[in-house]
């Protein structure tokens, strides 16, 4: 799969986890969140927790399921960095903050929600 598809297919991922989240009560507050070190896909709360989201999405099980494009120990640091300068730029200090990580299958539609899948690294 090429750089553009898969980047297309990304957004159209996105877009599918954007959706479950609002339809499941949860407000977004950013998409796409990018700094110099690197992105959040979607930022949301649910009025308890502000919520980092790491969108993981597949055409097919072809390759295996979203889940096995894990989210290993260093995509989990840099989130956290990611998600500590939002944090600041928003001021948002002492807000309780969880990382989620939505699995969507572009081919089903199916959604798996892996609700706080990591502890974070953050620092502010």
């Amino acid at each position: 799969m090429s750089k553009h598809e898969n980047k297309t297919s990304g957004g159209r991922g996105e877009k599918l986890a954007e959706k479950y989240l609002r339809d499941n009560g949860y407000r977004i507050l950013a998409r796409n969140f990018t700094t110099d070190i690197g992105e959040i896909d979607l930022i949301a709360t649910d009025d308890e927790f502000l919520i980092f989201v790491e969108v993981k999405a597949r055409m097919s099980d072809a390759y295996g399921e979203p889940a096995e494009a894990s989210v290993d120990v260093r995509k989990q640091r840099k989130l956290s960095m990611v998600a500590s300068q939002y944090i600041k730029k928003s001021m948002l200090y002492g807000a309780p903050a969880r990382f989620d990580v939505i699995e969507v299958r572009l081919d089903t539609g199916k959604i798996s929600h892996i609700e706080n899948a990591f502890d974070s690294y953050l620092r502010y």
